[in-house]
């Protein structure tokens, strides 16, 4: 959801940026984060599913639950609404509401327009076998993929699965797209219902396009969403209430992609998103995908470098030591493959080459 982010990027041993976090302590105590791939996927399941302690009920607990995690920040009267836009025109909203991104946090009931429901993020019809929502330990009870929405736009999502697209919300051929401002949030809770109920709730089965070469079961949209949509406060202040059993409708465990996006591209790789743990997380290099890139001369001449690449580059980024984007080359020019970078001023970069397939980050001094 593209709210209120700030970019964390890459580190290394002898630098840590003013943004460094760190896993969420105690839960995260006793991860080996030198795991990657399938061996970090099957190592963060067992962590989401064992300290899913607290199972909600589906009424009233999730209901209840919404109502504390899903509030508008602009509006705490209000929850915000999955999808956002909406065509109903409400008695209730205030008249500047062009598209009636919240709700009354307690309209909700899905009888009518202008109330909300609770949409199963995961369509239950897609889960293998489909989810429940009459039990309490069930994927469909799961408050980590319920979000309110407005119950027309939940059924107009209905069953249909997410597909590529632009803008707002709505169906595109066939599939459904989330809209532009919670592409991320979907993707990060469909990661997280993957791992927590890794043969019901396939990515494969809620997505469309090309899978990962590593993991079949999941797409390369979902990594794409997770990388250009980073997470919000809001998704944080969901994340960090159901990451505490103690709290009335507290899960007990956590969303590991709302705590750190780029834990999706250590397992699966694709684009290279947000990383909130520079400080676990020195570098990138080490799960990079693209082989055989060199800089030179390093350190640089007349504040130019050149990068020799066999693969062709979609982009290149440089980033202070801030993390701030210095310079953003998109699909550079190669010649006699390789690229230039000119017009640097003196300093220490970190610079982030990708591909189709795959990124790799290395270091440059700029003399």
């Amino acid at each position: 959801m593209k709210k209120n982010f700030t970019l964390f990027f890459l580190g290394f041993v002898t630098l840590i940026f003013a943004q460094a976090g760190a896993p969420a302590s105690p839960y995260y105590d006793g991860m080996n984060w030198t795991l990657t791939g399938m061996n970090l996927k099957n190592a963060l399941s067992n962590k989401i599913i064992t300290t899913h302690t607290n199972f909600l009920t589906y009424t009233p607990g999730v209901w209840e639950a919404a109502r504390i995690t899903d509030l508008d920040p602009n509006n705490s009267n209000n929850v915000l609404l999955l999808y956002g836009f909406s065509n109903d025109v409400c008695p209730t909203s205030p008249s500047n509401d062009n598209d009636h991104r919240s709700r009354d946090k307690f309209s909700n009931g899905g009888g009518t327009s202008c109330e909300w429901n609770r949409e199963h993020v995961f369509a239950k019809a897609l889960g293998s076998p489909a989810l429940d929502d009459g039990g309490a330990s069930d994927a469909g009870e799961d408050a980590h993929h319920l979000r309110a929405s407005d119950v027309d736009r939940n059924n107009s999502r209905g069953n249909l699965k997410f597909t590529t697209g632009s803008g707002n919300s709505g169906a595109i051929s066939g599939g459904w797209y989330p809209g532009d401002e919670w592409k991320g949030d979907v993707a990060r809770m469909m990661m997280y219902m993957y791992l927590r109920y890794p043969t019901q709730c396939l990515p494969i089965n809620v997505g469309t396009g090309a899978t990962v070469a590593i993991d079949p079961n999941m797409i390369q949209l979902f990594l794409q969403w997770n990388a250009e949509d980073p997470v919000s406060q809001y998704e944080d202040n969901r994340n960090t209430y159901h990451g505490n059993a103690a709290n009335t409708y507290g899960q007990g465990n956590r969303n590991p992609f709302i705590d750190n996006p780029y834990l999706a591209t250590v397992i699966w790789g694709g684009p290279v998103a947000e990383n909130r743990w520079p400080s676990v997380f020195l570098s990138s290099e080490s799960f990079a995908s693209i082989d055989n890139v060199e800089i030179y001369p390093n350190p640089t001449i007349n504040n130019e470098f050149s990068i020799s690449s066999e693969i062709e580059l979609k982009s290149i980024v440089l980033y202070n030591i801030n993390g701030q984007i210095i310079q953003e080359i998109k699909n550079p020019t190669r010649v006699d493959a390789s690229y230039k970078v000119s017009n640097l001023q003196t300093g220490f970069y970190l610079v982030q080459m990708t591909s189709e397939n795959g990124s790799a980050t290395k270091k440059v001094i700029v003399n």
